[in-house]
């Protein structure tokens, strides 16, 4: 080969390479621009939806395959309803683990709730494990399982649990009903909060941490999330959803506020989701309450955009 034509096999050479690196830039830029319009898509289909609302949003939302994610209001403190109860089944599944409950633990039943759950209708004075007070506050959201729970390991406990996970604002602050306040019940308006406080986005980390494994253990996130998937309140965030698209999730209802916290298993990924509603004009305790409606209203355009 001559000189001549290695100059011209050069210079094709380095022209093929810079239309490859001018290829992968724009579609590098593509991409980023495609993402971001997605995202102003997103927020404006949100901000939509919620206009005119009556009541006021907080959200947070994270497809933990892609790691795409949507929040509003996501840093601030809201009223947790029986959203907090995930953090109390955390509490009791790291002390089984450390030993200082056992699943076959018995209680007896009384100073007995009204409001969600079954337990209210038991006699008094009968004994159940461990394990079905468990169920029972999560798959059923049994208030006077969850003080009978409380009673035995506290409000503090709990919130130390939740410090050492790294959580800041998630808390316990007292029984359904009054009693066994937290130490922390005084300070910072908490006594404002009710049984619990958190926000969106720790919500939502608590749930990402569970799914992958990383509270207490692989065994024990894996058994809390069969837990959530087993919960039977599903008019929320996974009101619409097919059967055959699984659901792990935690709600809470209360007077004003309708709340949803939880994962939802899409073919895009899985996406977890935590929304608080608050401040609605009226009290409404059936599956036409608004807050309701918007739950899965705001849950519907996160799937289709993360």
């Amino acid at each position: 080969m001559t000189k001549t034509n290695l100059s011209f096999t050069h210079i094709a050479l380095f022209l093929l390479l810079l239309l490859f690196v001018d290829i992968i830039h724009a579609q590098s830029k593509f991409k980023v621009s495609n993402i971001r319009s997605q995202s102003v898509s997103l927020d404006t289909e949100i901000k939509k939806a919620i206009s005119g609302f009556q009541g006021n949003v907080w959200i947070y939302a994270k497809n933990i395959d892609t790691g795409r994610s949507y929040e509003l209001r996501a840093d601030e403190r809201v009223r947790t309803a029986s959203t907090i109860k995930l953090a109390i089944m955390v509490e009791v599944f790291a002390q089984v683990a450390d030993g200082s409950l056992n699943w076959n633990d018995k209680f007896i039943i009384k100073n007995k709730v009204g409001g969600s759950g079954i337990l209210s209708e038991f006699t008094d004075g009968l004994e159940v494990d461990l394990k079905t007070l468990v169920n029972l506050m999560i798959v059923v959201s049994d208030n006077t399982a969850t003080n009978i729970i409380l009673d035995r390991i506290g409000a503090d406990s709990v919130n130390e649990r939740m410090q050492k996970l790294g959580f800041k604002y998630i808390r316990v602050l007292r029984k359904i009903g009054g009693g066994g306040e937290a130490k922390i019940m005084k300070e910072n308006n908490n006594h404002l909060f009710g049984i619990g406080v958190s926000t969106m986005r720790e919500m939502a980390k608590l749930l990402e941490m569970m799914e992958k494994g990383e509270i207490i253990s692989k065994k024990a996130s894996r058994e809390m999330i069969s837990i959530l998937r087993r919960q039977q309140y599903t008019d929320g965030i996974g009101r619409g959803l097919l059967d055959t698209t699984p659901i792990a999730s935690k709600s809470g209802a209360l007077d004003r506020l309708r709340s949803d916290v939880g994962i939802i298993y899409t073919r895009k990924g899985r996406l977890v989701i935590a929304i608080t509603i608050d401040d609605m004009p009226f009290v409404l305790y059936n599956q036409e309450n608004p807050g309701l409606k918007m739950l899965w209203k705001l849950s519907s355009i996160l799937q289709k955009h993360l």
